[in-house]
């Protein structure tokens, strides 16, 4: 992004760490401002004040995403200070595993509510702007178990599978307005869920990457980087595996 062009905005959902900590990172390095999306004030300040201190422009709220009013409201205020979000990564998870007999409804709800139905909400309350503007990028992180399934986690596999099909939807919608529409589905990433597995989990999952490590957020976060870059302005409705070959 030159320095003589407008600030772009771009808005990470789960930004306050792991993969949305380094995409928050990596769009402020491409020339954004980035507004950090957390639970707290408190989780994303780290984030937010990285990105400040070293010259650029940040901003966090404090919204819980399994929540559409909270969403809805978040993003008025949003669109009423900056009129037009740019980029919008749709990045927010969570976790509740258990096997599909024993899993309580909660458990289903809650990952369902945080990780898909947060990017419907996101996208339907911004996408408006986008339209008229006849430019966006929307940018879904999904999972390759959205794509191959895992035991002990249907929910969180439908939630992610769930998020492909959306994307490739809006996609299709949003195509003759300039919006694109793309999801990243992950592998296994360096992070705090992948840091408290013993060495026996870990080495079972390392047999099933063909390039036999994990994965680090900042990887992740490039491809984003690419996506929300002028580079892939001919790009949508497609899902990138960053995974080490795991699914090919």
């Amino acid at each position: 992004m030159s320095s003589d062009s407008p600030k772009k905005t771009a808005l990470v959902t789960g930004a306050s760490r792991g993969i949305g900590k380094a995409i928050a990172l990596e769009l402020h390095r491409s020339g954004h401002r980035v507004l950090c999306i957390s639970r707290s004030l408190e989780s994303s300040r780290a984030v937010v004040e990285e990105i400040n201190g070293d010259g650029g422009e940040a901003k966090g709220y404090a919204v819980d995403v399994s929540k559409p009013d909270q969403i809805k409201a978040t993003a008025e205020e949003i669109l009423k200070e900056w009129q037009l979000v740019d980029v919008l990564v749709n990045n927010a998870g969570i976790t509740r595993d258990g096997l599909l007999i024993r899993m309580s409804d909660e458990d289903w709800y809650d990952v369902i509510q945080t990780n898909m139905s947060s990017c419907f909400h996101w996208t339907q309350s911004l996408i408006r702007p986008m339209a008229r503007a006849r430019s966006g990028r929307i940018i879904n992180i999904a999972s390759v178990i959205g794509l191959i399934g895992n035991a002990g986690q249907v929910n969180y596999a439908s939630a992610k599978a769930g998020i492909i099909g959306m994307t490739k939807s809006v996609a299709k919608e949003f195509a003759p307005r300039s919006v694109t529409v793309n999801a990243v589905a992950p592998g296994f990433i360096e992070s705090d869920m992948t840091s408290v597995l013993n060495d026996e989990i870990k080495d079972a999952i390392l047999k099933n990457i063909p390039m036999k490590r994990m994965g680090k957020p900042e990887e992740i976060a490039n491809v984003v980087g690419f996506i929300a870059s002028p580079l892939s302005n001919y790009i949508t409705g497609q899902v990138f595996t960053v995974d080490g070959g795991m699914v090919m």
